[in-house]
């Protein structure tokens, strides 16, 4: 046999054996995203196979105990991270043991992998723990082992995360970046001074494939659920000050950040985190009162920190600050009105298929946490560094903005927003788009004949008195509250709950029923019209014009007005009031009110008032965990002479969302690549991070197009206003 063909055949075994491997963890667990291409390809080759009563089963050498050992999916891991330790970290395979015995008592447990101690070859140094997959079981079974044997350094690891920890005492185990390698001391790890760089080498996120919302799970079983605190608030104030010493840094990269323990103690650490987060209050007003303060006791503040310092905020979108406070504001209070945030996927869908131009103002009636305004502003700013010729860094949200990339931010983008958790927190991601101005403003969207009642008192009008201000400036009449001049509305409005307030609901149109009173004969002299009216024709007449039916009866219009209307319908109504002639909207609506005969006179209604550009299916995964109301995104364009001329009969653009972007418990579902050996590995975007599967449009290049640029194309062909124009 020649030597290339022998080459080619150990090449097709070995990539057989890594197939191999990859089809055992499949239905698994465990992963092998923290290892290298070249360990796994180290594990593949020492893969051989004994025969069994149910055929050949894979086997490999151990590294440690030099005895064939079945290859069991967390016998792989261990391999695996046995390679690493000794490849990465440079620990040699004679100070490690595996199932080293742990005593409780009379009873006896197996640590997966210990590496003693070099000066102490008998005492316990690192404990790594495999057997448990899901970090929750893994992490309490790593702190009875640590806590066994006095061990200082745990890992924890199923092959797709992992977790670094440090014991302190029994019930305090600090996060770290990493384990010293063979040449370091614990120390040398903990006290290192961090630049934003290191910051973004070293994401926690990226690194050990986390969520900030599976922090903050992990951090109320730790310390807050019994911290006698307020969760939220004190979440919000650790992640508001972390954002500010990470911009400061990105600003100054030689500047070393703060929120970091770099050995103080608990009481040191307590007094750094809130004289930044004062500075935090002082560059950014109106989220927190002057008089606020961190109320975790210092060690609680301790851990906290430690979970929190190697997780970059600031990257493109934010999205990695939404996902943990969507979890904690639906938590306190959004669930509860029906109000859900909106993913971030779709939110770049809307903004990309609408395409707000820095000339035009941007609303949000039912903000959230700002997702709709914040995305515009990034798509916006995007289009004003390629005027220029600048590109964008993947820090572009921190870093200094140009003058016209502040003043679109202060004088173009508006948020309204009922709940005042949710406003806060849409301030602060506002201001740090904005650096320093918002206008995100605490008021009843629905309820605008008492914002005057608001912007009398003293204490609302220090916060939000300058957006008011500027709010007013659109106003389409001096005085009133009710119409605007907005160039595009982005909202996703409360669906649940109704309105039952006869004063409110007297000040819509949509409010109003519709029904047919039967004649026994027509009035002399009446203006007889033959055929069924509109509802909207029917709200003019006002019950004054009289029909002939098909089947030559007559009928009168009755109006009447309804005793409570769900609050998604009276927003349809007041979004296109804050719009102007011409003007766009996209609005997330239970799919009923699209094909429910019930609602026929909404759709009679939108189509009175404008074009229906398109809608968009979304798949009934997509606001799970918190409901599987299917939904759409309707889009449309205020009629307007030369915008939007009028037209009885027009194409309109639809489309269904095929990638449920979630399971049905609401865990995002992400996208996967081949390597150059065919292999399926995660798919990540410019900071690392994982990206969501989903179909709504070309995420940055990396995916192929999907319904936005879809849209784009019909628009063009249709020749809309705003289509190819700034």
């Amino acid at each position: 046999m020649n030597i290339s063909l022998s080459h080619q055949i150990a090449n097709q075994s070995k990539e057989i054996l890594k197939m191999q491997l990859f089809e055992l963890l499949r239905d698994c667990s465990y992963k092998l995203n923290q290892f290298s291409n070249e360990h796994i390809s180290q594990l593949t080759c020492q893969i051989f196979h004994k025969p069994s009563k149910n055929g050949r089963v894979p086997y490999v050498q151990c590294l440690v105990r030099k005895k064939d050992i079945k290859l069991t999916p967390e016998e792989a891991i261990r391999q695996l991270y046995l390679l690493k330790l000794h490849h990465d970290y440079g620990y040699p395979y004679e100070r490690m043991e595996l199932e080293y015995a742990v005593h409780f008592g009379r009873e006896k447990k197996r640590a997966d992998i210990v590496i003693f101690d070099k000066d102490n070859p008998n005492t316990v140094y690192i404990i790594v723990e495999l057997k448990k997959p899901k970090l929750k079981d893994g992490k309490e079974q790593l702190k009875s082992y640590c806590n066994a044997t006095g061990a200082p350094i745990g890992v924890w690891t199923n092959g797709d995360s992992i977790s670094y920890y440090n014991r302190r005492d029994p019930n305090y185990f600090k996060d770290i970046p990493n384990i010293p390698n063979v040449r370091e001391t614990l120390p040398d790890i903990l006290t290192k001074r961090w630049l934003i760089a290191d910051l973004i080498a070293n994401d926690k996120i990226a690194m050990q494939r986390k969520s900030l919302k599976d922090l903050v799970l992990e951090m109320e079983d730790e310390v807050l659920a019994n911290a006698g605190v307020d969760v939220f608030e004190e979440l919000f104030q650790l992640i508001f000050t972390k954002l500010y010493d990470e911009m400061e840094s990105t600003r100054n990269k030689d500047r070393h950040l703060e929120f970091r323990n770099y050995g103080d103690t608990e009481s040191e650490l307590k007094n750094k985190i809130q004289a930044l987060f004062d500075k935090a209050k002082s560059k950014w007003e109106g989220v927190f009162s002057d008089g606020s303060k961190i109320n975790l006791s210092p060690s609680h503040l301790a851990i906290c920190v430690s979970s929190l310092e190697e997780v970059k905020l600031f990257n493109s979108n934010l999205d990695v600050v939404d996902e943990a406070f969507e979890y904690l504001i639906n938590k306190s209070s959004k669930g509860e009105k029906g109000q859900y945030f909106t993913p971030r996927y779709v939110i770049d869908m809307c903004v990309k298929m609408l395409d707000p131009k820095p000339s035009e103002t941007v609303i949000d009636t039912a903000a959230g946490s700002c997702g709709f305004p914040v995305h515009a502003i990034f798509h916006v700013w995007q289009k004003q560094l390629e005027e220029k010729g600048l590109a964008r860094s993947h820090l572009f949200t921190a870093e200094e903005k140009l003058p016209e990339q502040l003043d679109y931010v202060t004088e173009k983008v508006f948020a309204i927003d009922f709940d005042e958790k949710a406003v806060r927190v849409a301030r602060t991601l506002n201001l740090i788009a904005g650096d320093g101005q918002t206008n995100v403003l605490h008021l009843n969207t629905l309820d605008y004949e008492r914002w005057d009642d608001f912007t009398k008192d003293e204490a609302w009008s220090d916060i939000y008195g300058n957006g008011w201000k500027k709010l007013r400036k659109l106003r389409k009449t001096k005085d009133q509250n009710r119409d605007f001049q907005f160039d595009v509305l982005m909202a996703n409005p409360p669906f649940a709950g109704d309105i039952k307030e006869t004063r409110i609901l007297a000040r819509y149109e949509l409010s109003r029923t519709v029904s047919l009173e039967k004649l026994k004969e027509a009035p002399q002299n009446a203006e007889i019209l033959h055929y069924e009216p509109s509802y909207t024709e029917a709200l003019r007449d006002k019950g004054e014009a009289v029909y002939q039916m098909s089947d030559g009866t007559f009928r009168k219009t009755k109006l009447k007005q309804a005793q409570k209307m769900s609050r998604d319908v009276l927003f349809i109504e007041r979004n296109l009031d804050f719009l102007k002639d011409g003007g766009r909207m996209a609005i997330v609506l239970p799919q009923g009110r699209f094909n429910n005969s019930s609602d026929k006179y909404v759709r009679e209604y939108i189509a009175e008032h404008c074009r229906i550009l398109a809608v968009v299916g979304l798949h009934g995964n997509v606001f799970k965990p918190h409901t599987g109301t299917k939904t759409s995104v309707l889009f449309v364009q205020k009629w307007h002479p030369e915008l939007c001329p009028k037209v009885d009969d027009y194409p309109i653009f639809f489309a269904t969302m095929q990638e449920p972007s979630k399971d049905n418990s609401g865990d995002k579902i992400y996208r996967g690549t081949q390597n150059e050996q065919g292999e399926t590995i995660p798919l990540l975007d410019e900071h690392g991070h994982l990206v969501v599967k989903h179909d709504l449009f070309n995420h940055d290049g990396l995916t192929q197009d999907g319904i936005a640029e879809a849209f784009i194309e019909f628009a063009k062909k249709e020749k809309f206003s705003f289509v190819g124009k700034d």
